[in-house]
């Protein structure tokens, strides 16, 4: 049995991707079960080619895509991916989208295929700041959600995104949370697959 597990490298002229500092410390297991672990470019197209393509071969039990989401204060599995990308900054190819589908002639939106709540709740049981979020956003993320959503299927599969952390020294004005808190919270969500 095995987890896919997916994070981003930094992006935005950041030296560190929050995402990229809890995949690498995760566990290689966890209560036996395999974690694959891959890091994806900042890409729109890059990583969710690669994201599928891995999930293709590998073929998972489940799928969990992180994300960095400067700004806000909690651990946050997304709700809805939609067909839309619209990127206020560009990706690391340089490509900044606006008002363009992830997929064309695909579904407006994809609803998570993660046990959302749960997630949530087994966060908030451990202490972990946690909530649900109901917009995936327009960035990469959110594409490599909708990808993930569209192309595979059957299995338990979405994105949680996760906050700065605190070692990341965005200062005391922007949200972050300590690094150890959200490893223990993506660990808690990975628990409930």
């Amino acid at each position: 049995m095995a987890i896919l597990v997916t994070a981003f490298v930094p992006f935005g002229g950041d030296a560190k991707n929050a995402s990229q500092e809890i995949l690498r410390a995760l566990p290689e297991t966890l209560g036996g079960v395999r974690l694959e672990k891959r890091c994806l470019p900042v890409s729109f197209f890059a990583a969710s080619v690669i994201a599928v393509e891995t999930a293709l071969s590998l073929r998972p039990e489940a799928i969990v895509c992180l994300g960095q989401a400067g700004g806000r204060d909690a651990v946050t599995p997304e709700r809805v991916a939609v067909n839309l990308m619209n990127a206020r900054i560009p990706d690391n190819d340089g490509f900044q989208p606006v008002d363009v589908p992830v997929i064309p002639n695909a579904p407006a939106a994809y609803f998570s295929a993660l046990p959302v709540k749960a997630m949530v709740d087994a966060m908030q049981r451990l202490g972990v700041p946690a909530r649900l979020s109901d917009s995936a956003g327009t960035y990469v993320c959110n594409a490599l959600m909708f990808s993930m959503l569209h192309h595979i299927r059957e299995i338990p599969r979405g994105f949680i995104h996760v906050p700065y952390l605190t070692e990341q020294g965005k200062g005391s004005e922007t949200p972050s949370l300590p690094k150890q808190l959200v490893l223990r919270g993506v660990t808690a969500c990975l628990q409930t697959l």
